[in-house]
C-alpha cells in the first residue's frame, strides 16, 4: 500500500514537470497584464463525487504444518482447526472459560425455556442411561437388575434397581431448542438451515465416519429440524448434560455432500480439502506443500458490519523452523506466525524484537497441558514383554519426585509456565483449590525406591530389582520414553532423563514422527497402548476433562480401539464421580463437588504426571490489527473476520 502511494506521488510529479516543459522557462514580467474586467462565470452544479475503492487486502497467516485434511470428521490437526475457523464461523466460540453464541439467537438455557427437563415414562423397550452412564435397553429379558435414577435422584447413591418386573417408572429426559440466526447462508449462496445440522448428526453417527467418540450421540433420543431455523435435541432418559446447550451438530453442506456415502467423504475433495462453509471465506485453492488461499465470503451473515476485514487469506506451510518463520515475519513475507511453530524455543528473541517495534509477541496459557503418562494397564501382548513397573502408585510417585518440572519451565518455557496439579489450571472456575503438587524431590523419590525394592547392587548407577516382587533380582531399573520428535520434547525428555538418571532409572528416549506415534491402535504406541512411558499434550477446552480418563475410554479390541484412556486407569470411584460431574448441571452442587472429587481422585491417584500447561505462542507484524490470543479457544483464528491492517 505504501508503495503503491510512493509511485503515485512520483507519477503525480513526473506530470507535473512534463507540463512546465511544455509551456517554457517562465521570464519576469516587463509590462502589467491587461485588467480583465469580465465577472468570471458562476458555476452552479457541483462537481462530481470521486469515491476511491479501497484497495484488495491480503494477508499471509504462515504456519508450520500443513493440515492432513479439513473434513471436520476426519482429524485432529491444529492446522486444520485454524483453517476451518475461517471457513466455518461457531457455531459456538469456547472463550475466557466459557461459550458464546455464535450462529444463534441466544445459547438455550433452562432459565429461558428453551431447554427443559420433563418427567417420562420407561419400561420394557424403552432406551436409558442408567446410574453408571450405560446406554441400557430395557427388555423383558433382563435379569440383573438395572441401577436407574429415577426422576428426582442425580447420584448412584438414589438409584434404583430396575427388573421387568418393575413394569414402568418415571426418569428425566432433556429437550433443548436451538433457534439460528435468520438469513444464514452458505459461501455458494444456498441458505443454511438446521436440517445440514441434522445431517452432520448423522454423519457424526454413521460408523463409516472416522469419529473417535460418539458419547453424545449415543445418549441422544432424538435430532430433529422442527423447521429452517429450530433443531431440537433429545437426551436419553436419566442423561443429565452439563453442557446440553452445545448439544447443535455442526452444519454440513447436504446439498453438495448428500449423495456421497460417509466413508467417500473422508477422502473426497469437496469435503477433505475444499469444504464449503458459511463463514468469514471461502477456499479457493489447496496448493499441496506450499499454501491454501481463501476469499471473503460474499455471503457472509456479518457482511453488514464491514467484515471480515481483510479480502484474502492465504494460509503457508513454512515448517517448523522458528528461525526461518521470524526472519519471514521480519521479512514481510508472513503477517501472522501461528501457535504451531515451535516458537516456544525463541522467547528472548521475540521480546527482544518487541522490545525495538518489530514485532508483537503473544504468550498465553490456556487449558492444553502436556504430561507424562505412565503405561499401568498395557496392552496384554506388550505388559507380558517388561515387568509391571506402575501398578504401584508409589512407582509413579517417585518418578515425579525425580522430574524437575519448574526447571524445565524456567530455561525452555522463559519461567511463563507452571506444573498442574489436576488435568485443569488453577485458573478455572472448578478447580479444587486443596490439590497438592508433587514436590521435586530426588532423595524422596530414592527412599520410596529403596522402599520398593530397587537397590543399585553393582554400583553402576542403575537400580537393579532386589527383593522388588515384579521381576527376577538382578533386572534393572529401566524403560523406554516415548514422545514425537517437536523440538520442545525432545529438549524437555533429555532434561528429565538426566534428573531420573540420578535417581539410578535407566530410560532411553524414543522420540518418533506423530504420525506413527498418534496412530490408530493396535498399530500405534499409544492407540493400541504398548508403551512405558508417553508424553504429549491433551488439546482441553471449557469442560474439565475426566472423561479422558475414565475406564469406558480405555481402548480395547472389543471398541475398536476406541477411546484416550491410553495409561489403562481404572477406579470405580473416579468413574462415578467424573460421570456424575458430566449428568450434572452447572450451578448445581452436584455438579461442582464432582468435578472436584474427580480431581482429587486423579492427584490421589496420579495416573498421569502434567508437567506444565501448554504456552501458546504466536507472532504478528506490529501492523496486524484484531488479533487474540484467547486460554480457551484452540486456536488463534477463532475471530479471523476481524483481523486487519492498521491505516498507514
Amino acid at each position: 500500500m505504501v508503495a503503491r502511494k510512493w509511485m503515485l506521488a512520483l507519477g503525480l510529479l513526473v506530470i507535473a514537470s512534463l507540463l512546465l516543459a511544455a509551456c517554457g522557462t517562465p521570464v519576469p514580467a516587463t509590462e502589467e497584464p491587461p485588467v480583465v474586467t469580465e465577472e468570471p462565470p458562476v458555476v452552479t452544479e457541483e462537481p462530481p463525487v470521486v469515491t476511491e475503492e479501497p484497495e484488495p487486502q491480503t494477508m499471509v497467516i504462515c504456519m508450520g504444518q500443513e493440515p492432513d485434511t479439513l473434513y471436520v470428521y476426519g482429524g485432529s490437526m491444529l492446522a486444520a482447526t485454524h483453517i476451518q475457523s475461517a471457513i466455518y464461523d461457531g457455531p459456538f466460540d469456547n472463550v475466557s472459560f466459557g461459550y458464546q453464541s455464535v450462529i444463534f439467537e441466544k445459547l438455550p438455557s433452562l432459565a429461558d425455556g428453551d431447554a427443559v427437563i420433563n418427567v417420562v415414562d420407561v419400561g420394557v423397550g424403552s432406551r436409558v442411561l442408567d446410574s453408571n452412564d450405560v446406554v441400557v435397553d430395557l427388555t423383558d429379558a433382563i435379569t440383573t437388575p438395572v441401577p436407574l435414577r429415577l426422576a428426582g435422584c442425580y447420584t448412584a447413591d438414589c438409584a434404583t434397581d430396575w427388573l421387568p418386573a418393575n413394569g414402568t417408572v418415571q426418569m428425566e429426559q432433556m429437550e433443548v431448542t436451538f433457534h439460528l440466526l435468520p438469513g444464514l447462508m452458505w459461501g455458494d449462496g444456498t441458505p443454511l438451515t438446521a436440517a445440514d445440522s441434522v445431517y452432520g448428526f448423522s454423519l457424526y453417527m454413521d460408523p463409516d465416519t472416522p469419529n473417535p467418540s460418539r458419547y453424545t450421540g449415543e445418549r441422544t433420543t432424538s435430532y430433529e429440524a422442527v423447521d429452517d431455523t429450530t433443531a431440537v435435541w433429545t437426551g436419553l432418559p436419566g442423561y443429565r448434560d452439563s453442557v446440553y446447550f452445545t448439544n447443535f451438530w455442526q452444519p454440513l453442506p447436504e446439498h453438495l455432500w448428500g449423495g456421497t456415502p460417509a466413508a467417500d467423504l473422508v477422502s473426497a475433495e469437496m469435503s477433505s480439502r475444499l469444504p464449503m462453509g458459511w463463514g468469514a471465506f471461502n477456499i479457493t485453492e489447496w496448493v499441496a506443500g506450499d499454501h491454501i488461499t481463501l476469499v471473503e465470503n460474499p455471503y457472509y451473515f456479518r457482511a453488514a458490519e464491514g467484515l471480515p476485514y481483510i479480502d484474502t487469506m492465504v494460509f503457508r506451510f513454512i515448517g517448523e523452523d522458528a528461525n526461518v518463520a521470524i526472519a519471514a515475519l521480519l521479512a514481510g513475507e508472513c503477517d501472522i506466525l501461528t501457535q504451531d511453530l515451535t516458537l516456544d524455543q525463541q522467547g528472548e528473541l521475540l521480546n527482544q524484537l518487541d522490545a525495538a517495534g518489530q514485532i508483537v509477541p503473544y504468550f498465553v496459557t490456556g487449558t492444553a497441558f502436556e504430561h507424562l503418562d505412565f503405561g499401568i494397564n498395557s496392552n496384554p501382548d506388550y505388559a507380558a514383554q517388561r515387568p509391571d513397573f506402575f501398578e504401584d502408585l508409589r512407582m509413579r510417585q517417585a518418578i515425579g519426585m525425580c522430574v524437575d518440572r519448574q526447571s524445565v519451565i524456567d530455561e525452555l518455557l522463559f519461567g511463563r509456565s507452571r506444573a498442574m496439579a489436576s488435568y485443569i489450571p488453577e485458573e478455572h472456575p472448578l478447580f479444587n483449590p486443596d490439590l497438592t503438587i508433587l514436590p521435586f524431590d530426588p532423595e524422596g523419590g530414592m527412599a520410596m525406591l529403596e522402599e520398593l525394592g530397587w537397590i543399585d547392587t553393582n554400583g553402576d548407577g542403575i537400580r537393579e530389582c532386589s527383593g522388588c516382587e515384579i521381576a527376577a533380582d538382578g533386572t534393572p531399573l529401566a524403560f523406554t520414553w516415548m514422545s514425537t520428535t517437536a523440538p520442545l520434547r525432545v529438549s524437555y525428555m533429555q532434561i528429565y532423563q538426566a534428573g531420573l538418571a540420578t535417581c539410578g532409572i535407566d530410560v532411553e528416549l524414543n522420540n518418533m514422527p506423530a504420525s506413527e506415534y498418534f496412530a490408530d491402535g493396535p498399530e500405534g504406541p499409544l492407540g493400541g497402548r504398548h508403551f512405558d512411558l508417553a508424553s504429549f499434550t491433551w488439546l482441553t477446552g471449557v469442560e474439565p476433562a475426566c472423561n479422558l480418563y475414565q475406564s469406558a475410554q480405555i481402548p480395547t479390541e472389543e471398541n475398536g480401539w476406541a477411546g484416550q484412556n491410553y495409561i489403562g486407569y481404572t477406579n470405580a470411584d473416579f468413574d462415578a464421580a467424573c460421570a456424575a460431574a458430566i449428568q450434572s448441571l452447572p450451578g448445581t452442587p452436584e455438579y461442582t463437588e464432582n468435578h472436584l472429587l474427580a480431581q482429587a481422585l486423579f492427584n490421589q491417584d496420579l495416573p498421569s504426571l502434567p508437567l506444565y500447561i501448554r504456552l501458546k505462542i504466536a507472532a504478528t507484524r506490529p501492523e496486524v490489527t484484531g488479533f487474540l490470543m484467547d486460554p480457551t479457544a484452540n486456536s488463534e483464528m477463532f475471530n479471523i473476520e476481524s483481523f486487519g491492517f492498521a491505516t498507514p
